[in-house]
């Protein structure tokens, strides 16, 4: 009578096979009896394919920064790494978000951590946890019934912003305040939570905001979507009493793009988590983070605490010098260094000129780069309005962002930004 075969024993046999199948197939190469053409294939296709070269588009360097639009930051080779090797085996998606949510809780000095899709989802997330707080029926329910529950959201005027749809998402209505008092006269039986804005300036401080919020028993979100570096702001922000906080994943981390923390109270994430993805029925089945957006998540954590903020520092500003050097050849042309106080805090290049020596303005000298060989985006705020909190703007501005340069690219940058220059250039 055969052996009766246990789950291990065929798992541990089936292993065996592949591996015999792929020496095999191996020998048979180095023999001779595989066509060269395909072993050629095999190496081409463990390369990879281009595909933005197949699907026809043209990459370029990013002298902008970590704009979504622009597709954010390029993940270091270890974030890289650790996300092709979780592609190659499955997971319990819940598991590993829990897993992932302990480990980070940790190492970032908070009660918990979950990862999102995004700084957005992490906002959309802890909405719906302060109003549902673990109740199931509650998380069924919202947005489109919200009996019972409580569904205002405190925001100063000045934090008004695109963003508050992520919050809207939930059914929520915002409340906007100006001062302490009218802040303190806000707060009713129907607050579920107050939200800071954290790269814009507001008369009520963070701290003052906590204060007020926790003393009417409500929790306070912070979104801090492009708040690093400083590293240290990771935790800055949950120990000054910040029920949650959300970060971007794919900004100054260097993450998946498509991911995001959020970090805070233990109950507020485990809430959160509830209305989270793989959950069916919930508001956040839509923001799915895949296996490997939660591993790259981690890795890029591990990353980006073994960086230093001063040397971060001291390698963006040789950059922005190396450019400076080459565009200060050319007749009126001016530059700075210039760090934003909050939001992507490294150092831009600040380009300026005498319009009437150098005739162009910045968003000709934008279009230029941007259709030269190779391609270049300055930052969305050269030539016009500021792109993001605590930048500059104006006409005859150029903001050259360096942070997201590969190594030599700031040459190739300077070089390209003196020619344009140059061409517009009259005696």
């Amino acid at each position: 009578m055969p052996e009766k075969m246990s789950r291990r024993k065929l798992l541990r046999k089936g292993s065996e096979a592949i591996v015999a199948g792929g020496v095999g197939a191996c020998a048979a190469a180095v023999a001779g009896t595989v066509p060269a053409t395909a072993a050629v294939a095999a190496v081409d296709a463990a390369k990879g394919l281009d595909y933005y070269e197949k699907l026809g588009l043209i990459p370029f360097i990013n002298a902008a920064g970590t704009y979504t639009i622009l597709s954010a930051s390029i993940m270091p080779d270890e974030v890289q790494a650790a996300v092709a090797l979780a592609a190659k085996k499955p997971i319990h998606l819940l598991e590993l978000h829990e897993a992932a949510g302990n480990y980070l809780a940790k190492k970032l000095r908070c009660g918990g951590a979950l990862v999102t899709s995004g700084a957005s989802a992490g906002l959309t997330l802890g909405t719906a946890a302060c109003i549902t707080m673990g109740n199931k029926d509650a998380i069924v329910n919202i947005p489109t019934d919200l009996s019972g529950l409580k569904n205002e959201v405190i925001v100063q005027k000045a934090h008004r912003y695109e963003y508050d749809h992520a919050m809207r998402n939930c059914g929520v209505k915002v409340v906007e305040v100006e001062t302490v008092e009218q802040y303190q006269n806000a707060f009713s039986e129907k607050t579920v939570m107050t939200n800071f804005f954290n790269a814009e300036d507001a008369p009520i401080s963070r701290e003052e905001w906590v204060r007020v919020a926790h003393q009417h028993g409500v929790p306070c979100f912070n979104d801090a979507a492009a708040d690093v570096p400083p590293i240290s702001n990771l935790w800055n922000y949950t120990q000054m009493g910040f029920d949650l906080v959300a970060f971007s994943g794919g900004k100054g981390m260097r993450g998946p793009q498509c991911t995001g923390l959020l970090l805070g109270r233990k109950d507020l994430i485990d809430a959160a988590r509830l209305n989270n993805s793989p959950n069916s029925n919930a508001v956040g089945r839509g923001l799915k983070v895949s296996k490997e957006d939660i591993i790259g998540m981690v890795a890029a954590v591990d990353w980006f605490l073994s960086q230093d903020d001063v040397r971060m520092e001291a390698e963006f500003r040789k950059r922005a010098e190396r450019i400076a050097e080459q565009v200060r050849k050319v007749p009126t042309v001016e530059t700075t260094v210039f760090i934003p106080p909050v939001a992507n805090h490294v150092p831009h290049l600040l380009i300026t000129y005498d319009p009437a020596r150098v005739r162009t303005t910045g968003l000709e000298v934008m279009h230029k780069m941007r259709e030269g060989k190779p391609r270049i985006e300055l930052n969305p705020g050269t030539g016009g309005a500021p792109a993001s909190a605590g930048l500059p703007g104006g006409e005859n501005t150029i903001i050259v962002g360096v942070w997201m340069l590969e190594p030599g690219e700031d040459l190739i940058v300077g070089h390209r930004l003196r020619e344009v220059l140059q061409n517009a250039a009259h005696p």
